[in-house]
């Protein structure tokens, strides 16, 4: 009987497990990526989940047209204790800032946010 008690709690666990990992998997962020191009220009966007934007480091490269974060939206004492400039562009996501090149839109810091 307990040998059953036991599978059976284990059974229930391994379910659960697998339920759970879905709904983790599809949180989304704020942040989007281009997902096709036509003639030098983005023609699709998709919605990176939360994972996905965390794995954004220095180097990648926003696309032109992409909409960034208003300098004047940033916390500011991160833009105070990182010497922020108005001169760059910035995306604010899910306890991240990505500090952008407006040149190249190539990233070229990352930061995370206190609490993020």
């Amino acid at each position: 009987m307990s040998k059953a008690l036991l599978a059976l709690t284990g059974a229930a666990v391994t379910v659960a497990g697998l339920i759970a990992a879905p709904a983790d998997a599809r949180r989304y962020s704020n942040v989007i990526q281009c997902s096709g191009w036509r003639n030098g220009q983005c023609t699709s966007w998709n919605r990176l989940t939360v994972k996905q934007a965390r794995s954004i480091q220095v180097g990648y490269v926003f696309p032109k047209n992409y909409t960034y974060t208003a300098f004047s939206t940033l916390p500011q004492p991160v833009v105070t204790q990182y010497s922020l400039s108005p001169n760059a562009h910035y995306v604010s996501s899910n306890g991240y800032i990505w500090v952008v090149d407006p040149n190249t839109n190539a990233v070229t810091r990352v930061i995370t946010l206190p609490g993020g």
